[in-house]
């Protein structure tokens, strides 16, 4: 076999992806504890301005209504607390709640916290309260994002909050119901300019369509994927959980793409396009490229997802 998960990360290896991400990202997390949230907070009032996030749906917020509800019955200066110790990681019972939550149901979580924040029901931000000078300067990066990126951001920072999972051993991850597929009479099949390939034609479809049974039959049984920023995620097992808890209701529009030949019968395919996201709906479009590797049977062997540096990346398919 010509190709290993490593040797397939660099395909393509032209592709700019948007480093200012997990480099704002690091500079976001050596901030301390009271400035993250306020940075958090101040960021995303900005952000309201130009940019709608949509009410987390009940299926969502279900396994976390209990915190939710301990947390309101809190005076403000334990909810600052609490609040406090999912910035620092904190073993308490409360962090390692959070820790086994879904993405979307930390996003909910927070989302929740920001309705209370402006309703006076959870610790608000001090009323004159100013950034330090290097949570003001990290604060000025994410503005200089474009909006695909910053909602990237400011995901990961709250995603990332809460006891370190590693550290709890054996545990079950805690997600939202899986939603049906969508019914085939009601699915709008993509087109890509530069590409008929029937697979990557199928990956798209089927996740828009949360048909993850489909999609992960498109997989190899030791095929591997790589969201943005993170280590490749090996194996079908694998795979299918992370589209199951992490890739529900995205909308996907790819737009062009480039097939090349490579050695011993693979094919690597690179398409551009945006995503959408439940959370911000069709408000924000993140830049994004699917980098494939497809072995001789046309099964995925390996698939990068890279958030783009800009724009003008969506056309970048020259080698």
């Amino acid at each position: 076999m010509p190709f290993t998960i490593d040797s397939a990360r660099g395909i393509f290896p032209e592709t700019l992806t948007a480093d200012s991400v997990p480099a704002t990202i690091a500079r976001f997390n050596q901030l301390s504890a009271e400035d993250q949230l306020a940075l958090i907070w101040f960021a995303y009032l900005e952000m309201g301005k130009t940019i709608t996030i949509a009410a987390p749906g009940a299926a969502n917020m279900v396994f976390a209504e209990n915190t939710l509800n301990e947390l309101k019955r809190m005076s403000f200066p334990e909810q600052t607390q609490v609040m406090c110790d999912l910035a620092n990681r904190a073993d308490t019972p409360i962090c390692r709640t959070y820790a086994i939550w879904s993405v979307n149901i930390k996003l909910g979580f927070w989302y929740r916290l920001g309705e209370w924040m402006e309703q006076g029901i959870v610790a608000p931000i001090p009323q004159g309260y100013r950034l330090s000078a290097n949570a003001a300067a990290v604060l000025q990066a994410i503005r200089d994002l474009d909006a695909g990126q910053q909602i990237t951001v400011l995901r990961n920072s709250v995603v990332d909050m809460g006891y370190d999972p590693s550290k709890l051993g054996s545990f079950t991850k805690v997600s939202e119901p899986v939603a049906p597929p969508k019914e085939m009479a009601k699915r709008t099949p993509v087109t890509i300019e530069g590409i008929d390939n029937p697979t990557i034609l199928s990956y798209m479809d089927n996740l828009n369509a949360n048909d993850f049974d489909a999609l992960i039959e498109l997989f190899t049984p030791d095929g591997a994927l790589q969201p943005p920023f993170q280590k490749p995620i090996a194996g079908k097992e694998a795979v299918y959980r992370f589209f199951r808890e992490d890739c529900q209701n995205l909308k996907l529009i790819p737009q062009r793409g480039v097939s090349e030949a490579v050695e011993d019968g693979y094919t690597q395919i690179k398409v551009t396009g945006t995503v959408q996201t439940p959370w911000f709906g069709a408000s924000v479009g993140m830049n994004m490229a699917w980098r494939f590797l497809l072995t001789p049977e046309n099964k995925i062997f390996f698939v990068a997802i890279d958030l783009l540096a800009s724009p003008k990346e969506l056309l970048n398919l020259v080698r």
